[in-house]
């Protein structure tokens, strides 16, 4: 392969290679961070932290709930044996 073939094969692999990323629509800045369809992925990633974080506070309130409910339901078992 003489030196102008490779010169060739490098310039279409970036081409490719660009060709690829702007179909999957990833940006580079001017510093090198990373932008995903016009977002920065670390903008992504702290708001997906903030959605699971919301959401385990939601499923302990829900455990809490059913957990006294269950007590709740376990006195009132009480009440009806004592009645007897």
């Amino acid at each position: 392969m003489n030196p102008f073939e490779m010169v060739v094969a490098i310039v279409a692999i970036v081409m490719i290679a660009g060709v690829i990323r702007a179909k999957l629509g990833v940006v580079r800045g001017h510093r090198g961070e990373h932008f995903v369809g016009n977002q920065q992925t670390s903008a992504d990633a702290e708001r997906l932290r903030d959605e699971v974080r919301a959401l385990k506070e939601r499923v302990a309130v829900l455990e809490r709930l059913i957990t006294d409910q269950s007590s709740a339901l376990d006195r009132e078992f009480e009440k009806l044996k004592n009645m007897d």
